[in-house]
């Protein structure tokens, strides 16, 4: 094989992988630019050597473009939706129309922007809307008529009673997006990489409420297929829509050559900035109908269409500083303070350096003379330092060893790019702690949701998390929605946490790695909170479920100043503290290691799992060699297999019995 036919099966390999991480789980690792380049690399690799081109080549299939989900109903497109070809450069777009002067007399063009959203088909029978689907790969989408019910721009019925199908882009406007991201950020959650992404995972809910609160919006560029309505353009189809109640793609421009559609172009790219959603590019389509089919298509796009990428736009500009600043998950994030500069329409004067590995990685330094490029259009980045430029007089920046926001240890974890404030009182991360301390796993305060923990924010009647035991009814009953019941049923669950187990307590910590499985297992071997405040790292170490990682991160928060302050303000306030330790009388299961799979009869897992802990044995969820007993039960899967190919002894549940009624 040599080194062409090598990097034309390795191209083939990288697309397929980007694609799917980018139409099937919504997480992209590279940039759309990265992507389309890698596309127009394999193109150009076929163009010179055609003998290479296969079926399964990205060119001639739609790749991985929208995997059909098992929980949606397949639905076929009765006209597909083909994508279109890209280019991306002005010189292509002339190439374009000269085919198409050549092709068809006197052609007129409607150049559109390209809006960076989800592609959908949306149906309507005798002007009520009936079912609405994804793209899919273009012949087969997925039916989320429920999810796209929610979307207000959508309307349930026509302004005439016809039967039409019409094609649209569901998007996620800017200012949503950064919301979303916002929200996510604060429960702990993946963010998404942009609009795009955060439109296609919101789509695709299985809850169509939670798809409503994302509140997207769409545009209509196409109409696919309509009964009884004689339609002979391209733009005179969009403008019936817009009759009919559809919102149509905002900017359309008819074109009568070459010049125009060039100044077209320019137009949409110099409004870019001022737009509240993301586009990717411009497209240029044959106005007239009729000559649309004369020209034809391929398999997998019209030729009488073309989408210009605009190339990201980059400049020069300089970083004055490097400052911190503290998330609400505790990440402390390294900013560049620059000297202002409009990027693609943005006047751009700070950028994320997204973490500590990031500025090494790019030898970024306070002075540097750097370049800058708005990613997606949507987030300004630091793409290249300027060396050349450097004085002498540039300053390498560290991060901080303490959080600069409440002044404790800022730790960076092995194998992990983020440095983190461990404060549990830290102001910048205080809602999330909030939250999460309320929470349903953790001390379990119903009502005491994000939106009640905002208003207590905002009105300064809390300011730590032990606050929360000192909330009169008075106060409350200030907020809005909180009547007099509502009140009391709040404090009443306020009351009632006072008596929860430790596990929950510990849980409502938010402690590094330190989960409800593990805040279960501490509870069972302290007697009480403070005897685990005291506790040295072999000391939990020696505990055989607790790892190395979790004993460092147990003595870390222990050992801080403001745990300790947070502990002593929630024992005053009447929160129980004590543990659940107890003195194992017959320890017949000492040092052995049960795996339980199936069903059993007569216990359920957790009474199981209790019975050997009782006797001095643990539970794992996992089959290894170090496994003592498999429990199985009816309907034992894998784990079962696992361990007769081990040879690990399997026990039935009436064994199990034998075994805790011995005397």
């Amino acid at each position: 094989m040599n080194k062409i036919q090598k990097r034309y099966e390795e191209l083939k390999e990288i697309i397929a992988y980007h694609a799917n991480k980018y139409y099937n789980e919504d997480a992209p690792e590279i940039s759309d630019f990265e992507y389309d380049m890698l596309m127009l690399e394999l193109k150009n690799i076929e163009k010179t050597n055609p003998e290479l081109i296969t079926a399964d080549s990205p060119t001639q299939v739609i790749v991985a473009n929208g995997k059909v989900d098992s929980h949606f109903t397949e639905v076929h497109h009765e006209v597909p939706l083909q994508s279109l070809q890209d280019v991306f450069d002005l010189g292509d777009v002339k190439d374009f129309e000269n085919r198409i002067q050549k092709t068809v007399p006197n052609p007129s063009y409607v150049v559109e922007t390209k809006i960076d959203g989800l592609s959908v088909s949306l149906e309507y029978e005798n002007g009520i809307f009936k079912r609405g689907a994804t793209r899919g790969d273009g012949t087969v989408g997925e039916d989320v008529t429920l999810n796209l019910k929610t979307i207000k721009t959508i309307p349930k019925k026509l302004k005439e009673p016809i039967t039409v199908t019409v094609r649209g882009e569901v998007f996620l406007p800017r200012e949503k997006f950064e919301k979303l991201n916002e929200e996510r950020e604060v429960m702990g959650e993946r963010l998404f990489a942009n609009p795009r992404n955060a439109a296609a995972g919101s789509l695709r809910q299985l809850d169509p409420e939670i798809t409503a609160e994302r509140e997207l919006d769409i545009y209509i560029f196409n109409l696919q297929k309509i009964e009884n309505v004689e339609i002979t353009s391209h733009y005179d189809s969009l403008q019936y829509l817009k009759k009919l109640g559809f919102q149509i793609v905002p900017y359309i421009k008819k074109c009568k050559n070459i010049n125009e559609i060039m100044n077209a172009i320019q137009e949409i790219s110099d409004n870019r900035g001022n737009l509240s959603f993301d586009i990717d590019g411009a497209v240029i389509k044959v106005d007239d109908l009729k000559q649309r089919e004369e020209i034809g298509t391929t398999t997998k796009t019209p030729r009488w269409a073309v989408a210009y990428k605009y190339p990201p736009e980059k400049k020069a500009t300089k970083v004055k500083d490097i400052k911190v600043q503290v998330g609400r998950t505790g990440a402390i994030t390294p900013m560049a303070i620059l000297e202002s500069v409009k990027v693609a329409g943005s006047i751009i004067s700070k950028t994320t350096l997204h973490n500590e590995d990031f500025i090494k990685e790019k030898d970024i330094r306070i002075g540097d003379t750097v370049y800058i490029q708005k990613a997606g259009d949507v987030i300004p980045e630091v793409v290249e330092v300027l060396k050349e430029k450097r004085t002498g007089d540039e300053k390498i920046f560290e991060m901080p060893k303490q959080c600069p926001v409440c002044g404790a240890p800022a730790v960076r974890e092995d194998g992990e790019a983020v440095t983190r404030c461990t404060g549990i009182e830290c102001p910048a991360q205080l809602f999330r702690s909030l939250v999460h301390f309320a929470s349903r796993d953790a001390m379990n305060i119903d009502k005491m949701g994000p939106a009640l923990i905002e208003q207590l924010l905002d009105r300064k009647l809390i300011s730590n998390i032990a606050d929360i035991y000192s909330l009169k009814k008075e106060d409350l009953l200030s907020l809005e929605r909180m009547g007099e019941k509502s009140v009391d049923n709040l404090l009443k669950a306020i009351e009632d946490s006072k008596n929860n187990s430790l596990d929950r307590l510990l849980n409502s910590f938010g402690i590094r790695h330190v989960g409800t499985k593990t805040a279960k297992i501490l509870a069972k071997n302290f007697n009480d909170l403070n005897e685990m405040v005291n506790a040295t790292y072999l000391r939990f170490a020696s505990i055989n479920e607790i790892g190395d990682i979790m004993a460092d991160s147990l003595v870390s928060f222990f050992q801080n100043d403001q745990t300790k302050d947070l502990i002593t303000r929630l024992k005053n306030a009447g929160v129980n503290m004590k543990g659940n330790k107890k003195e194992i009388e017959d320890n017949r299961f000492e040092g052995k290691v049960f795996v339980l799979t199936g069903t059993l009869s007569d216990y359920s897992r957790n009474e199981a799992s209790e019975i050997i802990e009782n006797f001095g044995g643990k539970t794992s969820s996992t089959v290894s060699k170090k496994t003592d007993y498999v429990l199985a039960g009816e309907e034992a899967g894998s784990k079962l297999t696992k361990a007769e190919s081990l040879g690990v002894k399997i026990i039935t549940e009436k064994e199990f019995k034998d075994m805790i009624q011995q005397s």
